[in-house]
């Protein structure tokens, strides 16, 4: 241990935050020391997250450490605190390690070539750190705060970095890639847009969530909820409607990872957010934004697990996320099946992936053995960021070489790029859970969980989505790697365009990943008696003995199956080229797929365009008729006006006698009132 873990806690996200802030300072100077700050401040978070892990394997404890109190409200007070436990430091070493890896790829990335062949910088590379290194420290502050309002904080600044990333190139010249935008530019700052407005729907319930959760218990604080939760004389003392509005506050609070790990029914925005730079989408997809949805679930479950006990109605929140877990999971999958971008693919495939997340969460409030669950879904959480990191990153250094994110410009590259190749196949036998990859352990460790905890429907829902997964994973490994070099390849090797592999400052980073993702299930031990420490803070503690480790049986003889059903089909027809499926591709089914089974039409039409209809209706009628009662009205007071002032003579007889009818007429009035 270099740092003790109060402090390396404190600097893990200090660090970045300051850095990014120190950015433009740094660009002033020179723009070289500007990346070489932004590449040794990633590191540095890196050193300092993993510095945690080995204090927290050395002394498996959890620690809430309070450096000020901030809000003092009667007997209220919000602490400025970090919490220290397993949950937390995985997640700030996803964030810091990953991070940084993608940080040291940008080098190699955000650089280009002008037409004499001389290295390019991406003119707003201040802008791009300085989003990139906030949205490490905003995504570490999220996962070490020790309270609801703290995580929020990081919540926002996460949202708000995701939006600015995903419209980095808002200046793009070049055509749009869809029809409704003129310009590249506009079509990538109009995907922004959507990701921070569909997932301000999610943070609007997981505030009302915080507000009311806090109005029940009266804290914020994890440590303490995790108590209260735990105490059967607080859950007796509350009345009929606070019991009530327990389940109903559990599912305001999940509607923020809804939006924030693009689960349905607010996954809509993550396919677009692929408009930003393959780093960015790395960063979102592998290191941070969509983990901090399944972060929160798997900080309130063990909460909220406890609580069940006493508040039986809190079983729906388990149920809600387990089942929207696996029906997204299904869902995303069959979308990536048509996709013919890279990215798209793997963006559908992260949407799925955060699926099973989350059907495995949620069943660690449904299963008696909660902690196989648990353990699953958090695992798994490892394992999606490295493979997923991998994956995206070495999408990355094709789209490089190839000025393309279409698979059908692919094909072929495997001889030419070699380590990008067998990297990225690494990644994708981990994400189509082939032995011995980490995705093989962790998705292993999912189907054990649900199978014997009696979840026999979500079970065979994970199931068939991991034989799609094998599918669509080797079709884009074939379209990509394999076969001949498309039309589009060959003419850019004809005007002097060779197709070569990526320099080594974006190499390093691949190799290491795959790496990881290649032998992580060796973490699987190390992984459970770090995370020991998390069951024994329950009033109702994990037993984490219970967890059986690797053993063949009839699953695993499942598990072949679905390589086997999977990758096959994608063999023949992507790699032998057998089969025409041109009709079924054109057909119903296939424009079904295409379309994402139409909830991006059906919501365009509902909330896009139904809010168009709205406010024309409101100025076309309601305006219309305000303006007509007012123009009605000035003109009726207009006409009184010229009438009494034609009673205006200038003859005193007749203005005495208008002073005695009016006089007559008020004492009547008094007279008769």
């Amino acid at each position: 241990m270099i740092f003790p873990i109060e402090l390396a806690a404190w600097l893990v996200f200090t660090v970045p935050l300051v850095g990014a802030v120190l950015t433009p300072l740094f660009a002033k100077i020179n723009g070289q020391l500007r990346d070489a700050m932004a590449v040794l401040v990633g590191f540095m978070t890196a050193v300092l997250a993993i510095d945690m892990v080995f204090s927290m394997v050395l002394a498996p404890e959890s620690h809430d450490y309070t450096l000020v109190t901030w809000v003092i409200a009667g007997s209220y007070t919000i602490d400025f605190g970090v919490l220290v436990d397993p949950l937390s430091v995985l997640l700030a070493v996803i964030a810091g390690g990953i991070g940084s890896l993608i940080i040291l790829f940008s080098v190699g990335y955000m650089t280009g070539h002008d037409e004499q062949g001389n290295l390019v910088k991406d003119p707003s590379l201040t802008r791009y750190y300085f989003f990139m290194q906030m949205f490490v420290g905003g995504m570490t502050l999220l996962v070490m705060s020790d309270n609801l309002l703290m995580t929020f904080i990081g919540w926002e600044v996460v949202g708000m970095c995701s939006y600015a990333l995903i419209g980095f190139w808002h200046n793009a010249k070049a055509p749009s890639p869809v029809p409704e935008y003129k310009t590249e530019g506009e079509y990538n700052s109009a995907c922004g847009m959507k990701a921070f407005m569909v997932t301000r729907v999610g943070d609007i319930g997981l505030l009302a969530g915080i507000v009311l959760l806090f109005t029940i218990t009266g804290t914020f604080n994890y440590t303490q909820l995790q108590h209260i939760a735990g105490d059967a004389a607080w859950a007796a003392g509350l009345s009929t409607l606070m019991i009530d509005l327990l389940p109903v506050v559990a599912l305001l609070i999940f509607a923020g990872p809804i939006g924030k790990s693009a689960q349905f029914p607010l996954h809509t925005w993550l396919p677009e957010a692929m408009a930003g730079p393959t780093t960015v989408s790395a960063l979102i997809h592998a290191a941070a934004m969509v983990k901090a949805g399944v972060f929160l679930v798997a900080r309130m479950a063990p909460i909220f697990i406890d609580m069940v006990v006493n508040v039986v109605g809190l079983t729906v929140f388990f149920e809600t996320v387990a089942w929207i877990g696996a029906f997204t999971a299904f869902m995303a999958a069959t979308m990536a099946l048509v996709q013919d971008e890279i990215k798209k693919v793997l963006a559908y495939s992260t949407i799925s992936q955060l699926g099973y997340m989350f059907t495995a969460l949620g069943a660690s409030g449904l299963i008696a053995e909660s902690v196989t669950a648990y353990s699953a879904g958090t695992f798994h959480l490892l394992a999606h960021a490295l493979f997923k990191a991998l994956l995206f990153l070495a999408a990355g250094a094709v789209l490089h070489a190839v000025e393309s994110k279409s698979m059908r410009d692919m094909g072929g590259l495997w001889k030419d790029m070699k380590v990008t190749a067998g990297t990225f196949l690494v990644g994708a036998l981990a994400l189509a859970g082939v032995f011995p990859t980490i995705g093989f352990w962790s998705k292993e460790m999912i189907f054990d969980a649900l199978l014997h905890g009696g979840q026999t429907g979500l079970f065979v829902m994970a199931f068939v989505t991991a034989i799609l997964t094998a599918f669509y994973t080797f079709r884009m490994v074939f379209m990509t790697f394999f076969g001949k070099k498309s039309h589009h390849v060959i003419e850019l090797e004809s005007h002097g365009h060779h197709v070569h592999e990526a320099p080594w400052s974006m190499r390093i980073p691949l190799i290491i990943l795959a790496t990881l993702a290649l032998c992580g299930g060796l973490f699987e031990l190390v992984f459970f008696n770090t995370f020991a420490p998390v069951g024994e803070a329950l009033a109702h503690p994990f037993e984490w003995s219970h967890i059986q480790l690797f053993a063949l049986g009839p699953l695993t003889l499942l598990t072949v199956g679905i390589w086997i059903v999977g990758i096959t089909p994608a063999y023949f027809i992507y790699y032998k080229g057998k089969g025409d499926f041109t009709n079924l591709r054109n057909g119903p089914l296939g424009r079904f797929l295409e379309n994402r089974w139409y909830f991006n039409t059906i919501f365009n039409r509902i909330f896009v365009d139904g809010y168009l209809w709205l406010s024309n209706g409101l100025r076309t009628r309601v305006e219309s008729a305000l303006l007509s009662f007012s123009e009605t009205t000035s003109k009726g007071l207009d006409s009184v006006s010229k009438g009494w002032r034609r009673t205006m003579t200038g003859v005193l007889n007749t203005n005495v006698l208008g002073m005695m009818i009016g006089i007559i007429a008020f004492l009547l009035v008094i007279l008769f009132l």
